[in-house]
């Protein structure tokens, strides 16, 4: 009895379990089904919206918008699309210089110490400005046998007409007078050398004659022009010939081009040359061949050509490297800057300013456009733009290639 009484149990209980299980796992699924079929009409809505604000958002293509903050911290920099003369030329190198004639090194003729200075390094003098004083007591000395023998020369001219006189009347003999003439004619040329000397120090001979004596001589420019170099402190003992300051007239500077063997015979007097210098790579200047030389250089094997500069720029100092091409079948064109070329295989791209409508505040727009691409000449790619565009746009010379890592970005994330 009591065994039949535990199965009776054992079976009530298992048959309590599973019916409290399978309404607890058909309520679980569901719900499970619930959450699906209300959460499947969210997220369709969800990706509608999103889409629709992701339309709404998206940029014309080919259109880049930034803040004037964007701009100015990625460097972006605009100019109005430029005309320029271009040309399939000789490409060559060279340094600004100047003429002989057009430089000067200032020493003395004689030795002394600088008692004063009168220019820096940088100072625009005229030619016969003093630039400096030196003393010394053979300055004085010299002056002193020039008064000398000037104050010699005047008995002596009067002691030689004298005896000249009296020899032609046949009064004083031959040998008097003959040396009379000597030393007359010795003095004066003592007389004439010393006031030479006088001249070449920056004296007035008629002054030292006088009795005045300098204790002091000035040394003078020869040239107009800058002063490059001021060698001399005060104080300083100075020998003759020492270099003291260095002149240089600027305004006469030309060009010293370096031409290769191969490119000898194009090159002609009179042939115009387009160069720039490293300080402003994106300025042309201009020159005409002066003279072609007729030594070669060994290295590298060249020759010199020498160009005047036609627009002369105060900025051009003697010694600039400078890179141009000289001008083989010139032709004008617009040009861009190579760094306004955007390459994107084999099509050529630049970015402008856009704009056709009205500006937004503190938002500027960049619009690519396809171009051609032509001549490449000293910094600067001929471009044929598509019809229609006008003349007065406004290019990006600088920044180009950000412009389009920005919208090939932009593009990426609509896409996503």
């Amino acid at each position: 009895m009591k065994n039949i009484l535990l199965v009776s149990t054992v079976l009530f209980t298992l048959t309590f379990m599973s019916c409290n299980d399978a309404p607890k796992s058909e309520l679980g699924h569901n719900e499970t089904e619930g959450v699906s079929k209300t959460e499947a009409p969210g997220e369709d809505a969800h990706g509608e919206e999103g889409h629709d604000e992701e339309e709404g958002g998206h940029e014309e293509e080919g259109v880049v918008e930034l803040t004037k903050q964007q701009a100015e911290t990625i460097g972006l920099e605009t100019k109005p699309l430029e005309e320029r003369n271009l040309g399939n030329n000789i490409k060559v190198t060279g340094t600004l210089e100047l003429f002989p004639q057009d430089r000067a090194n200032i020493s003395p003729f004689i030795g002394g110490n600088v008692s004063s200075i009168k220019v820096v390094p940088g100072d625009n003098v005229r030619k016969g400005q003093v630039l400096a004083y030196i003393e010394h007591p053979d300055i004085i000395a010299m002056q002193q046998e020039y008064q000398e023998k000037n104050d010699e020369l005047v008995f002596l001219k009067q002691d030689f007409e004298r005896k000249q006189t009296l020899y032609d009347k046949g009064v004083s003999s031959g040998k008097e007078f003959q040396m009379a003439q000597s030393k007359f004619r010795s003095t004066t040329s003592s007389v004439n050398g010393l006031k030479s000397k006088l001249r070449l120090l920056g004296l007035d001979p008629s002054k030292v004659a006088e009795g005045e004596i300098y204790s002091a001589i000035p040394i003078i420019t020869p040239i107009s022009g800058y002063v490059g170099e001021v060698m001399v402190s005060l104080g300083d003992y100075v020998a003759p010939q020492s270099k003291m300051f260095s002149i240089s007239d600027n305004s006469k500077i030309y060009v010293n081009f370096k031409v290769y063997e191969k490119d000898i015979k194009q090159v002609k007097e009179g042939q115009q040359i387009y160069f720039s210098t490293a300080s402003k790579p994106n300025e042309l200047l201009k020159a005409t061949v002066r003279s072609i030389g007729q030594t070669f250089e060994s290295d590298p094997k060249a020759i010199e050509v020498l160009a005047d500069i036609e627009n002369k720029d105060k900025d051009l100092l003697p010694g600039m490297y400078v890179e141009g091409r000289i001008v083989q079948g010139e032709k004008s064109g617009f040009a861009v800057p190579e760094e306004a070329i955007v390459q994107e295989g084999e099509q050529s791209y630049i970015f402008i300013m856009d704009e056709d409508e009205e500006p937004v505040e503190n938002k500027m727009k960049y619009k690519r456009i396809p171009v051609s691409t032509g001549v490449n000449d000293l910094g600067f790619v001929e471009v044929n733009l598509p019809a229609g565009t006008p003349e007065n746009i406004k290019i990006v010379t600088n920044g180009a290639y950000t412009l389009s890592s920005e919208m090939v970005k932009g593009e990426l994330e609509h896409g996503h």
